[in-house]
């Protein structure tokens, strides 16, 4: 029975290992070059110190997926704005992972205070990535045509969006410091 729990600096190998039969494969990532392991932890440890959540699969020593999320945006009025990213290794589909991975995600990006979790999905045909976003309560927000090249072909992105907490119903819970 697989679990879920924090990324740790070992699982970043098998990560990359996921990430990069993706980025070969899919459509979901538009990267066109895997990265590396280095570039990989690098990505992770961004994530980690900003305080957001970086998730894995695993059954026993075997990681079967990841999911994190990181700001939208730079620029601070998106500061309670996450983009949620999932990945699961290629013979992991179809057992219920990338749901379970992205209802833990929400649930962490809520309690560190994330208010929007928004799904940026290459490929309106990636019906898997689609589906797992709508059972875990997203709706779709809209669709930019043909912006992607890869594979030969135009590939459009799928944006869908989900409400973490209060949402947008109170202003978020900002710490402003006071002068002494």
């Amino acid at each position: 029975m697989p679990i879920l729990r924090p990324s740790q600096p070992q699982d970043i190998d098998q990560i990359t290992a996921i990430y990069a039969h993706h980025v070969q494969n899919g459509t979901g990532t538009f990267e066109i070059t895997p990265p590396t392991a280095a570039e990989m932890s690098q990505r992770r440890d961004d994530v980690l110190a900003k305080h957001l959540p970086y998730l894995v699969a695993v059954d026993g020593k075997r990681l079967l997926g990841f999911a994190y999320c990181n700001w939208f945006k730079p620029r601070p009025a998106y500061r309670f704005s996450a983009e949620d990213s999932i990945y699961l290794a290629p013979d992991a589909h179809g057992r219920g992972l990338g749901c379970a991975l992205l209802a833990e995600l929400c649930r962490q990006a809520e309690c560190r205070g994330v208010r929007k979790l928004i799904a940026v999905i290459g490929d309106s045909a990636n019906q898997a990535s689609i589906g797992v976003h709508r059972s875990n309560g997203f709706q779709s927000v809209g669709v930019l045509a043909s912006c992607g090249w890869k594979f030969g072909r135009w590939l459009d992105v799928v944006m869908m969006d989900k409400a973490l907490g209060a949402g947008d119903t109170c202003a978020p819970n900002v710490f402003t410091p006071t002068a002494d």
